[in-house]
């Protein structure tokens, strides 16, 4: 059974910075891509950001480039979110999910395997 596990969620001042951890487990393809999603109240859901194990190529949605920065330690199966300059406008469920990498970019993929997620609030 394929787990997948969000961690560090909290409340964090604008400007701020946090960070975030999605342990996924229990999986059976060699390569796999992790993608980070969120969603505000009221919102659809958004993608954040991506990474694939294969060859640790990285994607970035707008909203977020140039402040957040995705991250991936293989041998632990986890990945990291560092979130800087945040905003309250960040304040969302983030949500970690896995699918299995199959060589094309890890933000084309359909995720199968997602965690319960976590809350980010970023006060003003």
């Amino acid at each position: 059974e394929v787990q997948v596990v969000e961690s560090g969620g909290g409340l964090v001042q604008a400007g701020g910075s946090w960070r975030l951890s999605c342990t996924a487990s229990g999986f059976t393809f060699d390569d796999y891509a992790i993608s980070w999603f969120r969603q505000a109240p009221g919102k659809e859901r958004e993608g954040v950001s991506c990474i694939s194990s294969s060859d640790g190529s990285t994607y970035y949605y707008d909203s977020v480039k140039g402040r957040f920065t995705i991250s991936s330690d293989n041998a632990k199966n986890t990945v990291y979110l560092q979130m800087n300059s945040l905003k309250p406008e960040d304040t969302a469920e983030y949500f970690c999910a896995v699918e299995e990498d199959l060589g094309y970019g890890c933000y084309m993929y359909e995720y199968s395997y997602w965690g319960q997620g976590t809350q980010v609030t970023v006060s003003s």
